[in-house]
């Protein structure tokens, strides 16, 4: 063989070892391309607190509306908003001017119902007099009759005599029963005039408590929280219908926060559960409470006609919760300009702890994914985590409790210290299988892609 043939035949072998190794690099390279990349962190015990979170506005554990009983003018209004008022205290007058006529009126009428009580007695005492004598008469014309029946027998006295002595004891005897019904009639007249009386007395009694009522008092101690009136102005009266709202007192010494929870998490919270709290006012701000009060009636389910919205509507459940604001958490916050922490309507935010476990088996919440079982004979959906085992998933069916911000409580179905794939989240949610290869991905490369 020619040297010139040799030199030809290894150039040929360099032709075809180079294009064999850039088949190899290029099958490595793609493959390395299409190789899953994951993120991956390890199961681990530790302790869980569960959250439910809402979000409401701050209000005083106790606020009384004031409101007049009686309508009328305001001639005097006596505190301002912000003041702090004592129970008992004036707070206001209404014009009492009509109130005064009406209470003489009453008065009048009440002296006009004992006197014609008097006037009854006085006939019933009449009539009793009356009674006595015609009762003497019928007597004595008793006596005169049967003292002639015995003349008439003797043959002393005519017929007629004995006749007109009779009459006239019947006539008496007719007398006494008219005189007893005239006493029926006197004594039921006299109790008819009790009645009017205790009416009329009834009635100043109400005429007096409206006229006491022109003057308004505070009910409880507190801060004029709110004042919707002026002097001059007239209010209605909540005799009549639902009344003019003059003013709100509240103690501010003792603040709630009214939150909305939705009605998947309301079942989790529990009275006496204790709140973290965080008011839009305080920045880095954290104040401790307890829940106080659950409703049983959903916020917007309300009466029959809000019910019937709420039927048809798509509209979210809640259900309002009270929690009682710590003061111990509080009493550092009140300045020389503010004597109150806070104030009614700040916003705050809560987290709700409704359960703890400690040391339990744990992994990120991003890391279980839910999908349908593989048994074709099961619908049931399975809650699942891919463990990786070298550079290989396996899919482990897991028992879920309860979770806080990022973790998840493992009842069963993982160990301690296994691999588990946190994301990316369309991997996890669809594509992930068991016996995949995958490469562990940098958490800073996933969040940069991402």
């Amino acid at each position: 063989m020619t040297r010139r043939k040799k030199k030809s035949r290894r150039l040929l072998w360099i032709i075809v070892g180079t294009i064999l190794l850039a088949l190899i690099l290029s099958a490595i390279l793609f493959n390395r391309k299409d190789t899953l990349k994951v993120t991956v962190e390890k199961s681990k015990l530790a302790s869980i607190n569960e959250i439910v979170t809402g979000s409401g506005k701050i209000f005083p554990e106790k606020e009384i509306a004031i409101s007049s009983d009686v309508s009328g003018e305001i001639i005097e209004l006596y505190v301002s908003e912000g003041d702090s008022v004592k129970q008992g205290q004036i707070l206001a007058k209404i014009d009492p001017d009509t109130y005064v006529s009406a209470v003489e009126r009453g008065k009048a009428s009440l002296n006009n119902a004992k006197a014609q009580k008097s006037i009854a007695n006085a006939q019933l005492a009449a009539s009793e007099a009356q009674k006595q004598q015609i009762e003497a008469q019928l007597n004595n014309a008793q006596k005169i009759n049967d003292r002639n029946k015995q003349l008439l027998n003797d043959g002393v006295i005519s017929q007629a005599e004995y006749d007109a002595s009779l009459s006239n004891l019947e006539a008496l005897i007719a007398n006494v029963n008219a005189s007893s019904s005239n006493i029926l009639s006197a004594k039921e007249s006299a109790k008819a005039a009790d009645y009017t009386i205790k009416s009329a007395e009834a009635s100043l009694r109400e005429l007096q408590t409206s006229l006491r009522r022109t003057t308004i008092k505070s009910p409880v101690s507190g801060i004029v929280s709110l004042l919707n009136v002026e002097a001059g102005e007239r209010v209605v009266g909540t005799i009549q219908m639902a009344g003019t709202e003059m003013m709100r007192i509240a103690n501010l010494n003792a603040m709630e926060v009214q939150v909305e929870i939705s009605e998947n998490n309301i079942l989790k919270v529990q009275l006496g559960d204790t709140v973290d709290i965080e008011v839009d006012a305080y920045n880095d701000r954290i104040f401790k409470g307890v829940v106080t009060e659950i409703a049983n009636t959903a916020s917007n389910s309300t009466g029959a006609a809000s019910q019937a919205a709420l039927l048809s509507s798509t509209q979210v459940t809640n259900f309002i919760c009270k929690i009682r604001i710590d003061p111990s958490s509080y009493l550092d916050v009140p300045s020389a300009s503010s004597k109150f922490a806070f104030r009614p309507g700040m916003s705050a935010t809560v987290d709700i702890y409704t359960s703890r476990v400690e040391d339990v088996l744990t992994v990120p919440i991003q890391a279980v994914t839910a999908r349908e079982s593989e048994d074709e004979d099961d619908d049931e959906i399975e809650e699942i985590v891919f463990v990786l085992e070298a550079d290989t998933l396996r899919k482990a069916v897991v028992e879920t409790g309860i979770q806080d911000d990022r973790n998840i409580f493992i009842k069963n179905g993982l160990k301690e210290d296994e691999t588990v794939v946190t994301g990316p989240y369309s991997l996890l949610s669809k594509e992930l299988k068991s016996g995949l290869s995958v490469e562990i991905q940098d958490k800073e490369e996933d969040s940069k892609q991402k």
